[in-house]
């Protein structure tokens, strides 16, 4: 069996969460491939030296454009790989979009979002008419739909006509060697000598987005702001929307709280670590989120998290989370101060035994069993090639 595993939507200058699921779900499955498996990974030269390591039974097909050049990467995969994954013998072809032409026996989908219909703003209008017009004959073409969470299943029942058969929940998954309790005055000292963090803060680490909910979280801190103390709003992540920055922070001048938010921009994801192992509480009151992979991180870490009560996030948090009405200021207000207060050391200790439940060896595992079922399916012996 020989999987094409398409890497070319993510921006190697800007990764996005999809391209950290695939760092992580990659090595894992390769430590499972048996003597009969491998995988191509589908590049670009500028983004090939961001997966490097993943081992032997691992190789390459470079395409000319990944998500750097949005519009040709989209092009290239319609037109290109017919042509070329049936020279590298695909067996089965593991993407976001089916191409025009089926470029492999055997196509598994993993749909990440369905924003271009709950969050259409936060997409640009060619990107949201593509995915609009795409995914339905996507769904229809493939063998398998992988989906994360069943709330993002609700939203795929909604807007796509999709085979139950096909679908296999597969929730992600924390990186435990990475995201876990760690020494609260050394993280202090280093994100207080880095980035500017004077005093104990609230977190929130996300792109700031509008469906992030960035603007309800200031408006929830201002309004929190005598039962907090000096605590300071930290906020970590790139600024993706420029004119939605230029109003958050003109948000925080008219709520009186400017001198008290830190903007730190985008960060490695290894450096939203000892974030978490400081922060008083981390507060995501996204109005959408098809998993919430920063809740768990959070979780691993040992922070307090207070989160939204829609879509997938109380699926996610499991229980080891306050909830709050996104859309409500005041409730979120009064979940972060009972986070940072009475609420604090029973969240620190729920978080890591939830976080715990959901590993990438286990992603992984699945996923790749989805990926020989649908080879299966083809070969019609149920054997692999």
């Amino acid at each position: 069996m020989r999987v094409a595993i398409n890497l070319l939507t993510d921006d190697p200058g800007n990764p996005s969460g999809a391209h950290w699921f695939w760092t992580r779900i990659i090595p894992e499955m390769a430590n499972l491939l048996a003597e009969d498996e491998e995988f191509r990974l589908l590049v670009s030269p500028k983004s090939r030296a961001t997966h490097q390591g993943y081992g032997p039974k691992v190789g390459y097909i470079t395409f000319p454009w990944s998500n750097e050049n949005p519009r040709m990467r989209t092009l290239s995969e319609h037109l290109y790989a017919p042509i070329r994954l049936p020279l590298s013998k695909i067996d089965v072809y593991s993407t976001l979009f089916s191409p025009i032409l089926r470029p492999a026996k055997g196509q598994v989908v993993h749909i990440k979002t369905m924003h271009a219909h709950t969050e259409p703003q936060a997409l640009k209008l060619v990107n949201r008419l593509y995915r609009r017009l795409s995914l339905p004959r996507t769904v229809r073409v493939a063998d398998a739909v992988i989906l994360n969470s069943e709330s993002l299943r609700a939203e795929v029942d909604h807007y796509l006509d999709v085979d139950p058969a096909k679908v296999h929940l597969i929730p992600e998954a924390v990186d435990h060697d990475l995201f876990k309790p760690g020494d609260h005055d050394e993280a202090w000292d280093h994100v207080s000598r880095t980035y500017g963090v004077s005093r104990p803060f609230v977190l929130f680490v996300s792109s700031l987005w509008r469906y992030k909910n960035a603007a309800g979280l200031i408006r929830a801190f201002a309004a929190a702001k005598a039962d907090l103390g000096d605590r300071q709003l930290v906020l970590v992540g790139p600024d993706r929307d420029q004119e939605y920055v230029g109003e958050l922070r003109a948000l925080a001048e008219d709520m009186g709280v400017a001198g008290d938010v830190v903007w730190v921009g985008g960060v490695p994801l290894a450096e939203t670590v000892p974030f978490y192992r400081c922060a008083d509480a981390f507060v995501y009151p996204s109005f959408n989120e098809t998993f919430g992979l920063p809740i768990l991180e959070a979780m691993a870490c040992g922070c307090p998290v207070v989160t939204s009560t829609t879509t997938a996030m109380p699926e996610t948090a499991g229980g080891a989370a306050l909830l709050a009405d996104p859309a409500d200021p005041g409730a979120i207000a009064d979940a972060v101060v009972k986070a940072c207060g009475p609420e604090n050391e029973r969240l620190r200790a729920a978080g890591p035994e939830r976080a715990a439940q959901f590993t990438w060896a286990a992603c992984a595992q699945r996923t790749l069993e989805v990926y020989r079922q649908v080879h299966a399916q083809h070969q019609g012996n149920g054997t692999h090639r």
